[in-house]
């Protein structure tokens, strides 16, 4: 649960740069087409013996004749030329023509590594390059969702199950797991707002179930003193570098593809007033620092244990916005904390407050473990649980 230093910001929001793909050069056509009569050149016998070429004999037929196989000639010429245009521009049934670069993927299917190829594969040309034919492409079916597989249900009803999908941010096939309250079904028409949730350092996704999540949630739920709501534990790494983008790994970019892919898998209200972000020790500083530069996203947000270190460039950047969007907050640290100073927490919670934000901070006793988060952690849930719309 160590804290880690920050690293740079993330850049994985810039444009792609300028890039291009070299234009083709039309061929340049240096003999009749195809269409047209050629009479073949005739070979024969020089006086001194060599083989000389000499033109074609002249034609013998009257010249009303000529004009008029002239004239045959052009029509079935003209002829040829617009059935072969319409055979060219009508596509095969069930394919497109690609005149213009295929439109990129968005958030969910590859926002972070968009493919620069058409279906075959080939390099998609920049606008305005020059281009002879339309190659046909074959509209593929995008990939299937993954089916979320139910690992246990408890006495209260409520499951806990995985989510597996292959990760273009991580470059890996990635599971995280979810709480689903009960009588959670997905064929409804009932939406349930989501908590997400990051760990920290060398600690897996499942720590919150042992952390006591799900018997937490089925207590608030079963007492009505939250409404029934979806949590997501995820699973970025080990040790996921304050959940920023690395050289190897941009687990920044994975919250954004887990968070779109559970809405539309899960039963969700997929808007950012029900949805919130928290996190514990370096999870915590990744929530703090995921919440302010998706504001768009995210209307609540805890760090327990957490720090806030270089994240008052963002708090900044989020004044305007923030009188727009609102954003609720909890910060707490231990008394005992030698990790994390629990120092830090008013102070911080004070400048979220005149940027435009609704925070709270506390200290509570104890060191910087997970003790003090179990016994804390059921106020968490309900903080999160009243503040987001269900």
């Amino acid at each position: 649960m160590g804290r880690m230093a920050a690293i740079g910001a993330p850049t994985w929001l810039d444009g792609f740069g300028e890039w291009s793909w070299p234009g083709l050069k039309p061929a340049v056509e240096v003999s009749p087409a195809a269409w047209v009569p050629a009479l073949p050149r005739i070979a024969v016998e020089a006086p001194a013996g060599a083989v000389r070429v000499v033109a074609p004999r002249r034609s013998t037929l009257p010249r009303p004749l000529r004009l008029a196989r002239l004239v045959l000639l052009i029509a079935v010429a003209a002829g040829t030329f617009v059935v072969s245009r319409t055979v060219l521009a009508r596509p095969a049934a069930g394919q497109s023509v690609a005149l213009t670069p295929p439109r990129f993927a968005d958030e969910l299917a590859n926002p972070f590594a968009p493919s620069r190829t058409d279906v075959a594969g080939a390099p998609v040309k920049a606008a305005g390059a020059s281009t002879l034919t339309a190659a046909p492409s074959v509209a593929l079916p995008p990939p299937p969702l993954p089916d979320p597989v139910v690992l246990s249900t408890d006495a209260a009803g409520s499951k806990v199950a995985s989510i597996t999908f292959y990760s273009v941010a991580l470059g890996r096939d990635d599971t995280y797991l979810v709480y689903l309250p009960p009588h959670y079904r997905a064929a409804t028409a009932r939406r349930y707002p989501v908590l997400y949730l990051l760990h920290g350092d060398q600690q897996p996704a499942a720590s919150f179930l042992r952390l006591g999540l799900q018997p937490a949630l089925d207590r608030l739920i079963g007492s009505h003193a939250i409404r029934p709501m979806i949590a997501v534990m995820l699973q970025g790494a080990g040790a996921p570098a304050d959940w920023r983008n690395t050289a190897s790994a941009g687990y920044y970019n994975y919250i954004v593809e887990a968070q779109s892919l559970t809405d539309r898998v899960l039963a969700t209200i997929p808007s950012r007033s029900a949805r919130a972000i928290a996190g514990y020790s370096m999870g915590g500083f990744g929530a703090m620092n995921v919440a302010l530069t998706q504001l768009r996203r995210y209307s609540v947000v805890e760090s327990w244990e957490g720090d806030f270190a270089n994240l008052g460039g963002e708090l900044n950047g989020d004044r305007r916005l923030l009188k727009e969007l609102p954003l609720r907050a909890f910060v707490w640290g231990g008394a005992q904390d030698t990790v994390v100073p629990s120092s830090e927490n008013a102070p911080w919670a004070a400048a979220m407050r005149a940027a435009g934000a609704e925070a709270q901070s506390a200290i509570y006793p104890g060191a910087h473990a997970f003790a003090p988060i179990e016994r804390h952690l059921s106020a968490m849930l309900s903080f999160a649980g009243r503040a987001l719309r269900s």
